[in-house]
């Protein structure tokens, strides 16, 4: 297993990685930080106080705030559905132009390349809070909602994201040229381009800009997805599975262009709508992908049936879905038979073949 761990770090590339560590070292559970990412995330946090300085006393323009915000949410859904959804999950597929899109608004987001998203992603969902986990809701709200970026991380972590499938990522000629080139595109596009828009576009100040449209727009987006992996597991309903963490999370939901709805989420990680709802309001994710699949770009959008969530609510809900029944046990624990999404090979065969298949192409 260390040949493997030492084969798996050495294809992690820079961002806001935290498992790159000297060779040969065993990393045990006790805190190794990261000083470089504790101190970015000072100089983040201290920008976006500034910012916000900048926008109340009206010295940075109301039209680049507008601009972050709507510039934010656009490439958050290369988080979303994209590294999420599409290739994470293979909750659906995509045509090309739909992929490419999708990887130039993930490289936006920073949020480490795709590769690398995906793999920590899997990882999550097959070892979900335990210490393989790598940001482990057990270790409190600080740890899984920043924290684990501020430390390197658990061997477990290491070892399981070392034997947890990507051939099909390492298939995708879009994610490997993105990532292959993602330390030079990322700045560019992450925040050089919307620095300079506002300058350029409406005669910003080039400082107001670099901080309101680039630092404060940044770090807010960081913060609605980490909310995901913190706020989603700690407080909420479990419709679903009262057993396991995740939870069911609205304001979460809605903050995170529909990754709020957590628990459903984790007992069915392949629907790409992730979620049972099918408002938009809450899921603007699902509403873009549904908008691609009109377009032909996208197709095989796979969801549960109905009888597949009476089935699950009925057995191990917590009785706050209308088709459960309250039960007070609520210790969780780590999922039966966990699965990253729909093509892993310990899904259920009942499972797939009661799966609905939207858009389908044979």
């Amino acid at each position: 297993m260390a040949a493997e761990t030492d084969g798996y770090a050495k294809n992690v590339d820079d961002g806001f990685s935290n498992n790159v560590a000297p060779r040969n070292k065993r990393r045990d559970y006790e805190w190794q930080i990261v000083w470089r990412n504790v101190l970015a995330f000072i100089y983040l946090h201290a920008a976006s106080m500034y910012a916000l300085y900048l926008i109340f006393t009206g010295k940075a323009k109301l039209v680049t705030f507008l601009f972050a915000m709507v510039f934010a949410s656009t490439a958050a859904m290369g988080v979303t559905a994209g590294a999420h959804r599409l290739w994470a999950h293979r909750a659906y597929k995509a045509r090309w132009p739909l992929r490419l899109f999708l990887a130039i608004l993930q490289t936006i987001a920073f949020q480490n390349h795709i590769y690398e998203w995906v793999r920590d992603h899997r990882v999550h969902h097959k070892y979900t809070e335990t210490d393989a986990d790598p940001h482990n809701a057990k270790r409190g709200f600080f740890f899984s909602h920043i924290g684990w970026l501020m430390l390197r991380k658990h061997k477990d972590v290491l070892e399981k994201g070392a034997s947890v499938d990507m051939s099909d990522i390492e298939r995708d000629p879009i994610v490997m040229f993105q990532k292959k080139t993602y330390l030079v595109v990322m700045p560019l596009l992450c925040f050089i381009m919307p620095t300079w828009m506002p300058v350029a576009l409406w005669n910003e100040n080039a400082w107001a800009s670099w901080y309101v449209a680039s630092m404060f727009r940044y770090t807010i987006s960081l913060h609605f997805t980490w909310l995901v992996n913190s706020a989603a597991h700690i407080w909420g309903n479990r419709p679903y599975d009262k057993y396991i963490g995740a939870t069911d999370h609205k304001v979460v939901a809605m903050l995170a262009f529909g990754e709020g709805w957590h628990n459903y989420h984790h007992v069915f990680p392949w629907d790409y709508k992730a979620a049972e709802l099918g408002d938009y309001r809450t899921n603007l994710s699902t509403a873009l992908i549904d908008l691609a699949a009109k377009w032909g770009l996208a197709y095989d959008l796979k969801t549960v049936s109905m009888e597949m969530i009476r089935k699950r609510v009925t057995r191990t809900g917590d009785g706050t879905h209308p088709l459960g029944m309250k039960n007070e046990e609520d210790d969780h624990h780590h999922p039966e038979n966990p699965i990253w999404g729909w093509d892993d090979t310990d899904m259920p065969e009942e499972d797939r073949k009661l799966a609905e298949i939207a858009n389908k192409e044979d």
